[in-house]
């Protein structure tokens, strides 16, 4: 209820607002989990059968195609939130300069995720490591207080999407009528019913794909493939037809070229993510138990 309630606002400006809270609260909850991870003399889970954590630059040997680019779905998924980039440059007062913002938070982005990234598995070690990592904390209270804190960000994560693909949705039903810019009661009734089976079906397939590693997999293989690489290589291979007439041209030189060839390859990634990595997503094997015992929230 309270993130149908927050995805109701049709409009991005207080979306922003609540964005900048939950970046926030995020980074006290990362913060924490490295801090607690340091500080605690076992991760959750240790024995001395399994010993102290392991920490490989790469795969372990006898590593398995599945298990490897299960792996690097879960990462990639992190780093895929292009869908959202279009409805956000539409509401901005200088469209033109979305590319500072953008370019600023990829930066800062990379660096933070894999700064905290890679000093958590140091911590907790190959064989300790859970998704979430907060999961790996042997602390309850520490876990407790780390989880509080990324709350926030959950609830505005689905909000953010659920307005997102509702305004997809809303704008095409509603194309050039009055609906779209004014305030009517079809239009309200049309948003609202929008948004319900929207989250209806969000929580369909969190109950069905209970565990979050595999969810993450699924979601990055069959969504991350189309908005993250395929949509934006083929729309820029669109837009050069569109300048130049055709997508190769003899006069486009030798940064043109490399340009053609750079979004051809990011097409061919987000088909490989498609194809293999939604093979892999199915073949992994299906687990019982429910999202709080994947993230080993003990009571």
């Amino acid at each position: 209820m309270i993130s149908f309630m927050g995805s109701m606002p049709r409009t991005f400006r207080g979306l922003a607002r609540l964005g900048a809270i939950s970046a926030f609260f995020t980074l006290i909850s990362i913060l924490l989990v490295v801090i607690f991870a340091g500080i605690e003399t076992h991760p959750y889970g240790w024995s001395e059968k399994d010993g102290n954590p392991t920490v490989l630059i790469i795969p372990a040997e006898g590593t398995k195609f599945v298990t490897g680019l299960s792996a690097f779905l879960n990462i990639s998924f992190t780093f895929i939130g292009q869908i959202t980039l279009p409805s956000l440059i539409a509401e901005m007062e200088e469209p033109k300069d979305f590319w500072k913002s953008v370019t600023l938070v990829t930066v800062c982005e990379i660096i933070l995720f894999s700064t905290v990234g890679a000093l958590v598995y140091a911590f907790i070690g190959d064989q300790y490591i859970s998704s979430m990592a907060i999961g790996s904390l042997r602390n309850d209270l520490h876990m407790k207080i780390s989880f509080s804190f990324m709350v926030p960000t959950l609830i505005f994560l689905g909000v953010l999407y659920a307005s997102v693909s509702a305004r997809f949705i809303f704008f095409r039903l509603f194309a050039n009528t009055r609906h779209v810019g004014s305030h009517t009661a079809v239009g309200w009734a049309s948003w609202a019913g929008i948004l319900l089976i929207l989250w209806i079906l969000a929580w369909v397939i969190a109950e069905v794909i209970p565990f979050f590693s595999d969810l993450l997999s699924i979601m990055g293989a069959v969504f991350g493939s189309f908005f993250g690489f395929i949509f934006w290589g083929v729309a820029n291979l669109h837009m050069r037809k569109v300048h130049h007439g055709s997508m190769i041209n003899k006069k486009m030189g030798i940064l043109g070229w490399l340009d053609l060839l750079f979004n051809i390859t990011i097409v061919f990634i987000g088909l490989f993510f498609l194809g293999p990595g939604t093979y892999v997503s199915s073949y992994l094997s299906p687990q019982s138990g429910t999202v709080a015992d994947d993230l080993n929230l003990r009571h």
